[in-house]
C-alpha cells in the first residue's frame, strides 16, 4: 500500500477514486469504467510530474524520509555479491544501526560501511532508527582499517537523522568516536566513496561520507543539523522547519553548486521509495563512475585528493 507525503494528498485522492472504479468493476462485471480509471490515472501522472518538479527544500526532507524509500540493506542486497557482515567494535558490542562488512562490487573486493534504518516498526527499533552509538563508529573505523591494509576499497552508504544522542552513547565517547571515524576517513590509503541515499545528518553522517567522491540522490538531504532542530534553537518554534531547511542549503542542488558534493543522482519522477529499482541501478553506476576515478591514484594520492577536497571546501564562497 502505498503511503502518501503530506503534499501527496491531492494525488492520493486522485489515484484512490481510480482503484474505487475498478474495485466496483470487479464486483459488478457489466460496469465499463476502464476509460474513466485511465483518465484518472493520466490525471495523476500529470498531477505526479507537477509536484516533483519543483521541490523546495522541505519537501525534499519529507521524501528523503520516506518509509519505503531504499535502505542501506536494499542496497547491499541488489548491488553486492558474497556480503559477510562483520559486527562488534571488539570493545563494547554491535551497533545494529551501522551494517557494514565484506563483499564484491562488479567482482571487485570491497568493505561496503552504511546506516541502517529498519522498514517496519520491530526492524526500525532494531537498528535505531539509523542513529549510531559510538560502538557503530568503532566498527566502521575497525572496518576501515581493515580495509586499508588489504587494500580494499570503501564504499558507504549515509542514511541517518544523526548520532544518537543518548546518556549511554554520551557515556561512551559519541563524539571521539565521530571524530575517530571521520579521522579514519582522512588517513586511510584506499578509495573511499559514499553515497547519500536518504538523510545525511550532522557529525552522524560525516563520520562515513569524509570521502574522495561523494555522490546525492536527487532527492536525498545533508545537513549539520535537521530543520527541526535548527528551528528550535534559532526561532525558538520546531515549527519553523520549513524556513529552516530553506536556510540550511541541504538540497543536493545547493550542495552541488557549494562543492560540497560530486555528483547528483537522478530520481526518476515520484522519488526513490516509487521507483527503488531505477534508483538502485542509479547508485550501482555512479558508485562504479566514482570508483573508476579513483582507480589509478596511490595511497599517497588518495589521501592527499581527500584532504585537499575537505580543505578547499568554501574557498569559492570566500573568493566572491
Amino acid at each position: 500500500m502505498t503511503q502518501y507525503l503530506e503534499f501527496e494528498k491531492p494525488l492520493a485522492e486522485i489515484e484512490g477514486k481510480a482503484e474505487e472504479l475498478r474495485a466496483l468493476a470487479r464486483e459488478n462485471k457489466e460496469m465499463d469504467v476502464a476509460g474513466e480509471a485511465e483518465a484518472l490515472d493520466q490525471k495523476a501522472e500529470e498531477l505526479l510530474v507537477s509536484l516533483y518538479a519543483d521541490l523546495t527544500p522541505w519537501r525534499k526532507c519529507q521524501v528523503a524520509r520516506h518509509p519505503d524509500r531504499p535502505h542501506c540493506r536494499d542496497y547491499i542486497d541488489a548491488l553486492f555479491t558474497e556480503y559477510t557482515p562483520l559486527a562488534g567494535d571488539r570493545n563494547f558490542a554491535d551497533d545494529h544501526a551501522v551494517m557494514g562488512g565484506l563483499a564484491r562490487f562488479d567482482d571487485m573486493p570491497v568493505v561496503v560501511i552504511g546506516h541502517e534504518k529498519g522498514n517496519d516498526t520491530t526492524s526500525r527499533i532494531t537498528h535505531n532508527f539509523g542513529m549510531a552509538r559510538p560502538e557503530g563508529y568503532r566498527k566502521a573505523v575497525r572496518l576501515m582499517d581493515m580495509a586499508h591494509r588489504f587494500g580494499l576499497p570503501v564504499i558507504s552508504l549515509v542514511d541517518t537523522p544523526g548520532a544518537y544522542p543518548g546518556k549511554g552513547a554520551e557515556e561512551r565517547g559519541q563524539s571521539e568516536a565521530i571524530a575517530r571515524a571521520t579521522q579514519k576517513c582522512l588517513e586511510i590509503g584506499v578509495p573511499l566513496v559514499s553515497v547519500v541515499i536518504g538523510e545525511g545528518g550532522s557529525g552522524g553522517a560525516v563520520a562515513f561520507a569524509t570521502a574522495n567522491r561523494v555522490a546525492m540522490l536527487e532527492h536525498s538531504i545533508y545537513s549539520v543539523i535537521s530543520p527541526e532542530g535548527c528551528a528550535s534553537i534559532l526561532w525558538k518554534d520546531a515549527e519553523k522547519m520549513r524556513e529552516a531547511a530553506e536556510a540550511l542549503r541541504l538540497t543536493a542542488q545547493d550542495l552541488m553548486s557549494l562543492g560540497v558534493i560530486d555528483r547528483i543522482i537522478p530520481e526518476t519522477t515520484g522519488g526513490a521509495h516509487r521507483h527503488k529499482e531505477d534508483t538502485i541501478n542509479g547508485v550501482r553506476s555512479a558508485i562504479a563512475g566514482m570508483l573508476a576515478d579513483l582507480s589509478k591514484k596511490s595511497p599517497k594520492e588518495l589521501i592527499k585528493d581527500r584532504r585537499n577536497k575537505f580543505l578547499s571546501m568554501g574557498s569559492k564562497g570566500l573568493a566572491a
